[in-house]
This record gives C-alpha cells, sequence and structure tokens, in this order.
C-alpha cells in the first residue's frame, strides 16, 4: 500500500506540469492585454510598457513558463497582477469557502442520494421507484442557476427562512483562533504555524467549533443550506442512480440468497453484506463529483454571493490576471487528484479482495 501510495505521488508530478502548461499557454491565447486591462483604455504606450516589464509579461513565453516553473517548485505562486497581494494569500482566503460550499454540497448529495438508491432498489419497480428515478433525472436535467434563483426566492424572500446571500451576516464576529486563544509565536517556525491557523480560522464552522462561537456557527450552517442544496441537487441524482443499478445487481447474487436462508435480519443482508460490495462504483462516482464541486462551484458562488475559488477565478480571467488563474488552477489541480488517491485506496478498505502491490 505504501508502496502504491508513493507511485501515484510521484506520478503526480508530470500531472502537475501538464496542467501548468495547458494552463499556461490557454491564458496567453485569450485576446487581451493584461497591462491594458489593468491599466485602462487611457493609458499611455510608456506606461504599459513599464507595467509588463515590470510583471515580466515583455519576456518571451518559454523564459516566462520557466520563470513561473520555478517559482512553483519554490512553493511560490507569485503575486496577484490585479491586487499585487500574494496568490497564496488570497486562496488561503477563498479555499475555505469553496471546501465547505463542496462538502455540504456532498454531505446533501451523499445523504439524500445513498438513501434514495437504497430503497428504490429494495422495493424496485414500485411507486417509490418510480418517483425516484424520475425525480433523479429531473436533478441531472436541472441547471444550478435556476433552482439556485428559486431557491432563494422561495425561502430567502418570500418564506425568509434562510439567508438568500453570503457566507455570514455582517455583523456577527468572527474572530481568529489567535486572536481567541492569544497565540502569539515567532520564528520561521512559529510563523508557519500563524499562517496555519490563521488559514484555518477561515474554514468560518470550524473556527466556530473551536473558539466556541455559536451564534456564528448557526448563521454559517444558515446561509449554507440554500448554496449546498442548489450545488449537490445534480451529484445527488447522479449517486441515488448509482447506488440504485449497483444494489440491484448485487441483491440477485448467490450469497444474498445465502445470506437470507440463514435467517439473517433483511437490515443485516442490505447493510453488512449488499450495500458494502455494492458500494465501489458509488464511492468512485462520489470522489469525482467532490472533485467536480471544488472546480465547478462558479455558478452557485455567483448567485448566491459566496466568496470562493470560483467568483475568484472568473474575476481574474477577466482582469487577465495570470498569477491568479494558474494558483487557483494548481490548487484545484492538486485536490483532485489526491481525492481520486482517497478513492483508490478506499477500495482495498471495501473490498478485501482488493490488493495494491
Amino acid at each position: 500500500m505504501i508502496r502504491y501510495i508513493a507511485q501515484r505521488l510521484v506520478m503526480l508530478i508530470p500531472v502537475l506540469i501538464g496542467i501548468s502548461i495547458v494552463t499556461f499557454s490557454l491564458l496567453r491565447f485569450i485576446p487581451g492585454d493584461p497591462a491594458r486591462v489593468m491599466l485602462g483604455e487611457h493609458a499611455t504606450a510608456e506606461q504599459v510598457a513599464e507595467f509588463r516589464k515590470r510583471m515580466g509579461l515583455d519576456d518571451p513565453l518559454p523564459i516566462q513558463y520557466i520563470r513561473y516553473l520555478g517559482r512553483i517548485i519554490r512553493g511560490d505562486l507569485g503575486r496577484a497582477i490585479r491586487t499585487n497581494e500574494l496568490v497564496t494569500t488570497e486562496l488561503a482566503q477563498r479555499l475555505p469557502a469553496t471546501v465547505e460550499l463542496t462538502l455540504g454540497a456532498m454531505f446533501v448529495a451523499c445523504l439524500f442520494g445513498i438513501t434514495a438508491g437504497i430503497i428504490a432498489a429494495y422495493y424496485h419497480n414500485s411507486l417509490f421507484d418510480l418517483i425516484t428515478m424520475v425525480g433523479a433525472l429531473i436533478g441531472v436535467s436541472m441547471p444550478v442557476f435556476w433552482l439556485g434563483l428559486i431557491l432563494m426566492y422561495i425561502f430567502g424572500f418570500k418564506l425568509k427562512w434562510l439567508p438568500p446571500s453570503g457566507r455570514i451576516t455582517p455583523g456577527i464576529p468572527m474572530p481568529t483562533i489567535p486572536e481567541v486563544y492569544n497565540i502569539h509565536l515567532t520564528g520561521p517556525m512559529g510563523e508557519k504555524v500563524m499562517w496555519l491557523l490563521n488559514f484555518l480560522s477561515n474554514f468560518y464552522i470550524l473556527n466556530s467549533l473551536v473558539t466556541g462561537n455559536w451564534v456564528a456557527l448557526v448563521d454559517c450552517l444558515k446561509h449554507l443550506i440554500l448554496p449546498s442544496i442548489a450545488l449537490g441537487t445534480i451529484p445527488m441524482s447522479i449517486i441515488a442512480r448509482m447506488t440504485r443499478s449497483s444494489l440491484l445487481e448485487v441483491l440477485h447474487q448467490d450469497y444474498i440468497r445465502t445470506a437470507r436462508a440463514k435467517g439473517l435480519r433483511e437490515r443485516a443482508v442490505i447493510f453488512r453484506h449488499a450495500l458494502k460490495n455494492a458500494f465501489l462504483p458509488v464511492i468512485t462516482v462520489i470522489g469525482l463529483e467532490l472533485g467536480y464541486l471544488l472546480a465547478g462551484a462558479i455558478l452557485t458562488e455567483t448567485i448566491f454571493s459566496w466568496p470562493g475559488m470560483g467568483r475568484l477565478v472568473v474575476d481574474r480571467i477577466l482582469a487577465r490576471d495570470y498569477p491568479a488563474v494558474q494558483g487557483s488552477v494548481l490548487v484545484i489541480a492538486v485536490l483532485f487528484v489526491f481525492i481520486n488517491l482517497a478513492v483508490d485506496i478506499s477500495y482495498a478498505y471495501l473490498d478485501p479482495r482488493i490488493r495494491y502491490e
């Protein structure tokens, strides 16, 4: 197992290099000069030339890529052209919001998708099975932006049960973990620990739990419900259909009939024997959908004014902010690869017959 994980981590290097090349090239093919976009239409040619020289945009593309690759190796994603902030700092502020939204959407998708799939498979060809499959078809076909607007209108403006947008209500304090516990560390290692604590503080739900800020916790969960439902509808439908089809196939196996003939309770037959063997394709779908949600929450974040990476990438593409876009895509790619690795490792736990040599 350790050897397999090490091999997968080594394979990550050419994957990331390929992603960096594609991202670097495609951004340069987009019409528009970042210097002209940032300085405006009324900037003089001298100002544009000076900006391009300062940002290294006047060098040949191979030189720019080698310089960019050298920074990545050192763990430096560069500075954003638009704000002159470190890209790592911007990502540390935006990534936690996207991760919280993704996990919330996946929780909704798995909770309702797996449950509906199990019941539909057990009561095959029943009315519930028909309703579940029709609902799954509607869920897959429903545009996220349309569903998000409908949820905002009904639950946010008409019923006023949940906040329609944002991540937290303005005015509710959200102090960081170091501020609450008065943590001040110095030195190279201390600075890294402080950066990690501040990064974890940007996960509002985790921060509220650790610091005991229950008012902020309730408010953050309320803000998370609507975007999680909107974003999780499509993966919920896919997971429900996959769970149903995989479980139906397993329920007709000989060992299931043997388990029932031995007098095992139906709950034990379903959850201990059938579901565990039927869960491998479901785990694969969950892993893929989790990666897609991390990379594809742009519409949901825009509709609900969610300050995540999706909105950051869109804004920076429009501004031709090369370092910010490249850094965001690279981080998402790394997360996607590690999610797939975790899915592969989970196979060995779910099915003892699988061994990684």
